[in-house]
């Protein structure tokens, strides 16, 4: 079988080299290895846990006020009267990832906590009727933001953070700053330096219909060989790994194939927004020089004015697992 080349995949800071062959069950195999890593790269794949407890959604606005949510439900939590908040967890994920934040954040601010449909067991929505559904994120996030009259700081993790970016980048007036967490404006360039949406576009489809029709006891093999790779936490990793199959598999394709075909490189020198990017960093993952790490993060960024770069270190992916006060206190310190 001809050999169609080596891809550098970084899961979580990870590199690895995977070889791709044409045809037969090795190229099966090698592709759903791929695939599972590059979902994890991506954000994560999911946390499906329920909402904290006491916590009661509240209907969110989508394309009109009147018709109610069709892409995330979001709950009302925090303080009324304070300021407003919206945190955005990644691909695949709950709410219940921003829980930690949520409940330092809530005495001083009202908060706005989105569970993207199909994720996490929630039902799917309207999020595969389109092939929009990043764009009909933010389109329904945009109308929440007007129909309750507020202009909120915004919290994004990974895939939240692009959906973040989105929002500023088309709808600059919606946010006072946003925090970033672990996000890129363009993924792809983690496996291909020189990737665009075009080239990229084969390969995207390819996955995108491989994770639909992944068996799931594969699927959950995947994620128990990969979840170290996104979190040091061993109690994370136990529930990540632990999570079932509650999420829809074709929101979840559907939402990283839109990912990986989302290209923000050429919008952050116009998105004004001020902003914290904040990512980490593993040396047992990521290689003993930090200065790699940080460079980067900074070239990715380097049009975006108004910005302020912490790097955390000790933690991979998910930060708010690894390093929860760290965050915590960079969060808290950017929002004063």
């Amino acid at each position: 079988m001809a050999d169609a080349g080596h891809w550098p995949v970084d899961a979580g800071g990870l590199r690895m080299e995977m070889e791709f062959n044409q045809g037969g069950e090795e190229f099966v195999m090698k592709i759903l290895q791929w695939i599972a890593t590059l979902a994890f790269v991506v954000a994560g794949i999911a946390l499906l846990c329920a909402p904290a407890h006491g916590q009661v959604a509240k209907a969110a606005a989508s394309g009109t006020a009147a018709t109610g949510p069709t892409r995330f439900t979001v709950v009302d939590a925090g303080t009324v009267g304070k300021p407003d908040v919206a945190l955005i967890p990644g691909l695949g994920s709950s709410r219940a990832v921003w829980d930690g934040e949520a409940k330092l954040l809530a005495p001083n601010y009202r908060l706005h906590i989105l569970q993207v449909d199909g994720f996490a067991g929630s039902p799917v929505g309207a999020n595969t009727a389109d092939g929009k559904m990043l764009t009909g994120i933010v389109e329904e996030l945009h109308a929440y933001i007007a129909a309750n009259k507020m202009h909120p700081v915004v919290v994004g993790h990974s895939m939240g953070g692009l959906l973040t970016l989105m929002l500023a980048d088309k709808y600059p007036a919606d946010l006072t700053r946003m925090v970033i967490v672990d996000t890129l404006p363009y993924y792809a360039v983690l496996f291909n330096p020189a990737a665009t949406v075009e080239t990229m576009k084969p390969q995207a489809e390819v996955l995108k219909e491989q994770v639909i029709a992944a068996p799931a006891d594969q699927f959950a093999l995947m994620q128990q060989t990969l979840v170290p790779a996104l979190v040091l936490n061993p109690d994370a990793q136990k529930l990540i790994e632990a999570a079932d199959e509650a999420g829809d598999r074709t929101a979840f394709a559907e939402a990283m194939y839109e990912d990986l075909l989302t290209d923000l490189r050429g919008d952050v020198a116009t998105i004004k927004t001020p902003m914290l990017l904040v990512y980490p960093y593993d040396p047992a993952s990521q290689g003993a020089d930090p200065a790699k790490v940080d460079a980067l993060y900074k070239s990715a960024y380097a049009a975006k004015p108004n910005l302020t770069l912490l790097r955390i270190d000790g933690s991979r992916h998910f930060i708010m697992y690894d390093q929860p006060a760290k965050l915590d206190a960079a969060v808290e310190g950017y929002l004063k």
